[in-house]
């Protein structure tokens, strides 16, 4: 993968995001759909007819999840564990600091609406766009949430060109990074794992090699 393209797409997919935009990307579990204002989660929303139930995704790290996420220090080390020597995409769920500048001042719509029951769900080590723009987001001070760019309950859609036109109608900008790393005929997305009791809240990409990875590493069963 070309790293300056990647510079250069994240720069303007994050430019597009601070004017109130919706941006469509290529993240190795499948294309997702991103925003960073009110208009845009709702603009999300309304395009994938997804239930304000389910909370959007924040685009993060394992240092940016240190950060945020209230875990004891050991939790916090088994994620960069995971993502240091695994190499594995997952989504962390844990309770978090609402006190943090990242949270604390982004638009209260956009939070409410990316948070449940206290816990933030941050998506980690999901490829070269996702990195990109995680690390613009914590540089810049801007929280970036979203979700996989497809209709509700349709499967995630891993080339730009299977995505509904429904949903693409709503980008200020698309990039299009070809096929996902990790597409499947299930149209699964990335696995969510409940850091609390270290359960299985999704059956993502890569579960199977999670599961062995906790089991092998820390003597930890994930639970579904």
């Amino acid at each position: 993968m070309d790293a300056n393209r990647v510079a250069e797409d994240a720069a303007r997919v994050f430019d597009a995001l601070l004017a109130g935009g919706v941006a469509i990307l290529p993240l190795d579990v499948a294309y997702a759909v991103v925003g960073v204002k009110q208009r845009a989660i709702e603009a999300i929303f309304a395009a994938k007819a997804r239930s304000f139930d389910k909370p959007s995704g924040m685009f993060g790290s394992w240092a940016l999840s240190r950060e945020l996420h209230v875990m004891p220090a050991e939790r916090h080390a088994m994620a960069r564990e995971i993502v240091e020597q695994e190499r594995l995409p997952f989504s962390i769920v844990a309770p978090f600091r609402p006190d943090h500048p990242l949270l604390r001042d982004a638009d209260p719509f956009t939070i409410a609406h990316s948070t449940k029951n206290g816990t933030l769900d941050m998506l980690i080590n999901a490829g070269p766009w996702h990195d990109a723009v995680a690390a613009l987001s914590a540089q810049r001070g801007i929280a970036v949430f979203g979700s996989s760019a497809n209709r509700s309950l349709t499967g995630s859609k891993y080339r730009l060109e299977d995505i509904e036109p429904e949903v693409r109608s709503i980008a200020a900008i698309e990039i299009d990074g070809g096929l996902a790393k990790y597409a499947n005929p299930d149209g699964r997305s990335s696995s969510i794992i409940d850091f609390t009791e270290f359960r299985l809240l999704r059956r993502g990409v890569c579960v199977d090699q999670l599961v062995a990875a906790f089991h092998k590493r820390f003597g930890v069963s994930l639970k579904d």
